[in-house]
Protein backbone atom coordinates (compact mmCIF):
# COMPACT_ATOMS: atom_id res chain seq x y z
CA UNK A 1 0.00 0.00 0.00
CA UNK A 2 1.43 3.39 -0.74
CA UNK A 3 0.11 5.49 1.88
CA UNK A 4 0.39 9.11 0.68
CA UNK A 5 -0.79 12.93 1.61
CA UNK A 6 -3.22 14.22 -0.84
CA UNK A 7 -0.52 17.49 -0.70
CA UNK A 8 1.90 15.15 -2.45
CA UNK A 9 -0.16 12.30 -4.18
CA UNK A 10 0.88 8.27 -4.43
CA UNK A 11 4.21 7.67 -5.72
CA UNK A 12 4.06 7.31 -9.38
CA UNK A 13 7.62 6.20 -10.06
CA UNK A 14 6.95 3.33 -8.26
CA UNK A 15 3.61 1.95 -9.91
CA UNK A 16 5.91 0.84 -12.99
CA UNK A 17 8.37 -0.97 -10.30
CA UNK A 18 5.17 -2.78 -8.84
CA UNK A 19 4.03 -3.86 -11.98
CA UNK A 20 7.64 -5.40 -13.85
CA UNK A 21 7.55 -7.65 -10.70
CA UNK A 22 4.03 -8.74 -10.58
CA UNK A 23 4.09 -10.02 -14.21
CA UNK A 24 7.64 -12.02 -13.16
CA UNK A 25 5.57 -13.60 -9.59
CA UNK A 26 2.36 -13.76 -11.14
CA UNK A 27 -0.70 -11.83 -10.58
CA UNK A 28 -2.58 -13.71 -7.84
CA UNK A 29 -0.01 -12.67 -5.45
CA UNK A 30 0.79 -9.18 -5.60
CA UNK A 31 -1.60 -6.32 -5.10
CA UNK A 32 -0.69 -2.82 -5.30
CA UNK A 33 -2.84 0.12 -3.32
CA UNK A 34 -2.72 3.61 -2.62
CA UNK A 35 -4.46 5.00 0.65
CA UNK A 36 -5.09 8.93 1.39
CA UNK A 37 -3.70 8.62 5.68
CA UNK A 38 -5.58 12.01 5.83
CA UNK A 39 -8.87 10.35 4.91
CA UNK A 40 -7.89 7.26 6.85
CA UNK A 41 -7.95 7.47 10.31
CA UNK A 42 -6.47 4.04 10.93
CA UNK A 43 -3.21 5.24 9.08
CA UNK A 44 -2.83 8.64 10.71
CA UNK A 45 0.42 7.62 12.56
CA UNK A 46 1.82 8.10 8.51
CA UNK A 47 0.48 11.59 8.70
CA UNK A 48 2.62 14.44 8.28
CA UNK A 49 5.86 12.70 6.51
CA UNK A 50 7.81 14.44 3.05
CA UNK A 51 8.56 10.81 1.80
CA UNK A 52 6.34 8.25 0.48
CA UNK A 53 5.58 5.11 2.80
CA UNK A 54 5.10 1.75 1.51
CA UNK A 55 3.14 -0.74 3.61
CA UNK A 56 3.50 -4.63 3.23
CA UNK A 57 0.28 -6.65 4.34
CA UNK A 58 0.33 -10.74 4.10
CA UNK A 59 -3.11 -12.35 5.19
CA UNK A 60 -4.28 -9.02 6.87
CA UNK A 61 -0.74 -8.56 8.70
CA UNK A 62 1.24 -5.48 8.57
CA UNK A 63 4.60 -7.85 7.72
CA UNK A 64 6.94 -4.49 6.65
CA UNK A 65 7.35 -0.70 6.14
CA UNK A 66 9.47 0.99 3.66
CA UNK A 67 10.25 4.53 4.07
CA UNK A 68 11.01 6.76 0.86
CA UNK A 69 11.81 5.25 -3.01
CA UNK A 70 14.43 2.79 -2.40
CA UNK A 71 13.77 0.32 -5.44
CA UNK A 72 16.31 -2.29 -4.67
CA UNK A 73 14.67 -1.90 -0.94
CA UNK A 74 10.82 -2.35 -2.32
CA UNK A 75 12.00 -4.89 -4.64
CA UNK A 76 13.75 -7.09 -2.27
CA UNK A 77 11.04 -6.57 0.52
CA UNK A 78 8.47 -7.44 -1.95
CA UNK A 79 9.98 -10.71 -3.05
CA UNK A 80 10.74 -11.88 0.44
CA UNK A 81 7.36 -11.68 1.88
CA UNK A 82 6.00 -13.58 -1.11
Amino acid sequence: VDAFQAWCGPCRTVVDLFQKIRNEVGSNLLHFAVAEVDSIDALEGYRGQCQPVFLFYAEGELVAVVRGVNAPLLQKTILEHL
